[in-house]
């Protein structure tokens, strides 16, 4: 058996090498008790010395749960043994020295230096009662002092390591715990993502569907061209619309094998077309640029593209009037966006729905902001700032 499989097998079975400890220690405190000094009359009766030892082995199997106690009976013990005169050697000292391990495996540094020491002088000054100075003077003083410390710093080992692989299974399940967390943070945060997405692709193209819709039907008895016109922008509507869904939901399944084959997402260079299919559902739709053009980064491309249309959605959803402006600001560090109308159906834009809570979360997702309430002047302006570059977030 090498030496990880004795320290499992020791793990799993403490009670089974407990006593197994204990009968050693009675076995080593028998021997020590058999050493003469070789001076005659020198050796006790080995009745005393068969009492402590059968004593410090019934002890010593509570030396786990009550080391304090342990050691004391056991030192009481192994000094009662030094003062009748016995020879204190490592043998006979074994079971003070088996509860000193335990002691200082269990309790902290401090505690470990006090007891120690009491245990030591209590042992020295009992062994040298006997003979004060007389035979083996450095035998009953430095001998006892190095065999105590022996167990006092493997015991303070054994607390140290076992402290130490505690810290690290600690710290390692804090990193797995972090690990998951974030995880999931992350898929949170990827199902909002999705979620405006979907949101703002079904709103916009079914809003505009219902639009044109009802334009053609109310224009097909008298202006059955214009009405053919407009159901023919509605087939096309209603195809963008499966087409964008199909490249939203299609990221949930992407392998990454056939990236080549999903559209890039849209930007602010699609404003011509989205105004074109606003036209068809009635609303007449202008672009104001102040200020170069710059190129943007991907994700505030897209932030600005969905804001301009879930503004413009929310116009031909609940404003009376059939205008919209929008003004494109770029300033040296970030692009100011606003939408403006002249209608009066402000009410649901205020309260309901889930369109300037979506527009606030993309807005604020690449560093930027937005506001939107009704004008003084009378309509709505939906106002956003967003940061041309990373470092302005």
């Amino acid at each position: 058996m090498n030496g990880n499989n004795l320290e499992r097998y020791a793990h799993d079975h403490p009670r089974i090498v407990d006593a197994m400890v204990s009968v050693t220690l009675f076995a080593c405190t028998m021997f020590g008790a058999s050493i003469r000094t070789g001076i005659a009359g020198d050796q006790p009766d080995v009745w005393p010395a068969r009492i402590v030892g059968a004593v410090a082995a019934v002890t010593i199997l509570w030396a786990r749960d009550r080391p304090r106690s342990v050691l004391l009976v056991n030192a009481a013990g192994s000094a009662a043994l030094a003062a009748v005169g016995y020879l204190p050697s490592p043998l006979l000292l074994a079971p003070v020295m088996a509860a000193l391990y335990w002691f200082a495996d269990r309790t902290d540094s401090r505690t470990t230096r006090i007891h120690g020491s009491v245990t030591l002088a209590a042992l020295v000054v009992a062994s040298l009662s006997s003979a004060p100075f007389g035979n083996l003077f450095l035998l009953r003083t430095v001998g006892i002092g190095l065999w105590l410390m022996l167990p006092l710093a493997a015991g303070s080992a054994a607390r140290i390591r076992r402290a130490y692989l505690e810290s690290v299974q600690a710290r390692a399940a804090h990193a797995e715990r972090t690990r998951e967390e974030e995880a999931r943070l992350r898929v949170a945060e990827e199902r909002m993502r999705i979620a405006r997405e979907l949101h703002d692709v079904v709103a916009h193209h079914m809003a505009v569907a219902n639009a044109q819709a009802g334009t053609a039907a109310h224009l097909v008895a008298t202006r059955p061209d214009q009405a053919r016109q407009i159901l023919a922008d509605l087939a096309g509507t209603t195809s963008s619309a499966l087409l964008e869904l199909r490249a939203t939901v299609g990221v949930l399944r992407h392998s990454g094998d056939d990236s080549d084959s999903l559209e890039p997402s849209p930007g602010l260079d699609r404003l011509p077309e989205l105004v074109t299919v606003c036209a068809s559902a009635g609303l007449d739709v202008t672009v104001t640029t102040d200020g170069e053009p710059r190129p943007l980064l991907p994700g505030v491309d897209l932030t600005a593209y969905r804001i301009i249309q879930e503004a413009l959605t929310n116009v031909a959803k609940h404003a009376s009037g059939h205008e919209a402006r929008v003004l494109l600001r770029y300033e040296r560090a970030r692009l100011l966006i606003t939408v403006t109308d002249d209608g009066t159906g402000t009410a649901a834009r205020d309260g309901g729905g889930f369109g300037l809570i979506g527009m606030r979360e993309r807005a604020h997702s690449v560093g930027g902001d937005l506001c939107a309430g009704p004008r003084p002047e009378g309509g709505f302006e939906v106002a956003t700032a967003l940061p041309l570059h990373p470092k302005d977030r």
